[in-house]
C-alpha cells in the first residue's frame, strides 16, 4: 500500500511543483520584510489542502510577520512535523522571478527554500488524500526569519513531542550517486567585533590617531589562525565581512568585523573568541557571538527510519552531513529522529543563478514521502 502510495502522489507533486513555485518564488519575501512575508504566507495557504488548519504565531524575531503552522489530524499515533522557511537573502532590488531555462527553474529563493517549501506542501495533500500511513498529526511550520536570525528559536518546546522532525532544505546525493538527505550539520556562529579608536588627520597628524581599520585586520587574521577544518572540531572560523572608516583623509575611529563560524558543537566558539586580542595600538576590541545555533547529530537514530524508507522505495537513501545552518538542528535538540535535505535538488543559493533542477522533484518527492511513511511505521 505505501509504495503505490508513494508513487501516486510523488508523480502529483511533481506535475504540479513548477506552478507552485512559481507562485512562491514570484514573491519577493527578504527576512524581516514584512509585507513580503504576508504575500508568501498568502500564497501558501491558496496551495494548503482543504483539510488543514491554519494557525499565525509570532515570529521568534521581533518586528517579523508571523510564522505558519499548519494542521491535518487524522486516527494513528504518530506525530510528524514538516520544516521550511519563506525568507530568503536577496533583497527586493535583487529580486528575480521564476523563470526555466531546460531543467533548471531559476529565481530568487528557489533552492533556498521555497522547492522546499513546495514538496512539504505536496507531503500534506498526500496525507490528506487518504490511502497512506496513519497518523495522528502532520505539522507543517513555515518560519519567517531563518535567513538572518539572532534571537533563540522560538518553536522547539511547541513540538517537542514529535516523533520525527523532516526539514526541507535543499536536497543531495550522497557518495555513490543515491538518494540523500542530511543527518548531520554543523553548528553556526556569527561573530561580530566593533572597534573603537580615535580619529585624526591622516596627512598632517596620522600618528595621533588609533586606527579602527588596522585593529580589525589583526582581529581577522587571530580569528582566521583558529581555523582547523581537519582537526577533531572541524572547526572554520572565516571573516567575511570588514566596515571602518567614513573619509579618504581620515584615519577611522571605529568599525566592525564579522566572521563566519562552523564547527561540530558550538564549544570552539569560545576559543576563538579568546585569541582577539582585548586591545591594538590603542583601539579597543569588543567581541559578541550574534547568532549561535547547535549542530546536528542524528546519524544513529535517524537511521532505522532512513533504512525502512529505502525499503519502501527499493533504493537506499544515503544520510549525510552539511556545514550550512538549519532550523532543523534547533528541532534536533528536541526530536531525536531529525532529517534535513528533503528539498529538490538544484544550486546557486544565495546567488542569481539559483535553481531548482525539474529532474529531481519526482525523485526528491519519493524520497520525502517513503521518510515521512518510514517515520510513522510504514
Amino acid at each position: 500500500m505505501a509504495t503505490a502510495w508513494i508513487a501516486e502522489h510523488a508523480a502529483r507533486i511533481a506535475a504540479e511543483a513548477p506552478e507552485q513555485l512559481r507562485a512562491l518564488v514570484d514573491i519577493s519575501s527578504p527576512s524581516g520584510d514584512v509585507p513580503g512575508a504576508e504575500a508568501a504566507v498568502a500564497a501558501v495557504r491558496a496551495l494548503l489542502p482543504e483539510q488543514a488548519t491554519v494557525e499565525r504565531v509570532p515570529c521568534s524575531s521581533p518586528g517579523h510577520a508571523d510564522d505558519l503552522i499548519v494542521r491535518l489530524r487524522g486516527t494513528g499515533t504518530g506525530r510528524i512535523l514538516l520544516v521550511g522557511h519563506l525568507d530568503t537573502v536577496i533583497g527586493h532590488a535583487d529580486h528575480q522571478p521564476l523563470t526555466q531555462d531546460g531543467d533548471k527553474l531559476n529565481g530568487s529563493g528557489s533552492i533556498d527554500m521555497k522547492g522546499g517549501d513546495v514538496l512539504a506542501i505536496g507531503v500534506l495533500h498526500a496525507f490528506a488524500a487518504g490511502g497512506g500511513p496513519d497518523f495522528a498529526e502532520v505539522v507543517l511550520v513555515l518560519v519567517n526569519d531563518e535567513e538572518w536570525r539572532v534571537v533563540p528559536f522560538a518553536h522547539t518546546e511547541r513540538f517537542a513531542h514529535f516523533d520525527a522532525c523532516l526539514c526541507f532544505e535543499a536536497g543531495q546525493h550522497g557518495p555513490d550517486g543515491e538518494e540523500g538527505v542530511v543527518v548531520r550539520r554543523k553548528a553556526a556562529g556569527t561573530l561580530r567585533v566593533r572597534a573603537f579608536g580615535k580619529e585624526a588627520h591622516s596627512g598632517s597628524q596620522p600618528e595621533k590617531g588609533a586606527n579602527a581599520l588596522l585593529a580589525l585586520a589583526a582581529a581577522a587574521q587571530a580569528i582566521a589562525r583558529t581555523a582547523d577544518p581537519q582537526g577533531p572540531d572541524h572547526l572554520t572560523s572565516v571573516p567575511t565581512i570588514l566596515r571602518s572608516g567614513d573619509a579618504f583623509n581620515v584615519v577611522p575611529a571605529a568599525g566592525e568585523l564579522i566572521a563566519d563560524l562552523r564547527a561540530r558543537s558550538a564549544d570552539p566558539f569560545d576559543h576563538v573568541i579568546a585569541q582577539i586580542p582585548e586591545t591594538v595600538d590603542g583601539v579597543r576590541l569588543e567581541p559578541e557571538l550574534l547568532r549561535k545555533w547547535p549542530g546536528m547529530d542524528a546519524r544513529e537514530t535517524a537511521a532505522p527510519v532512513l533504512k525502512r524508507a529505502g525499503e519502501l522505495l527499493g533504493a537506499p537513501i544515503h544520510g549525510g552531513s552539511r556545514g550550512g545552518a538549519s532550523d532543523a538542528s534547533h528541532f534536533a535538540t528536541a526530536i531525536a529522529v531529525t532529517i534535513d535535505g528533503l528539498g529538490p535538488r538544484g544550486g546557486g543559493a544565495h546567488a542569481p543563478h539559483e535553481h531548482v533542477s525539474v529532474a529531481s522533484l519526482e525523485p526528491r518527492a519519493r524520497v520525502a514521502l517513503a521518510i515521512a511513511a518510514a517515520a510513522l511505521g510504514a
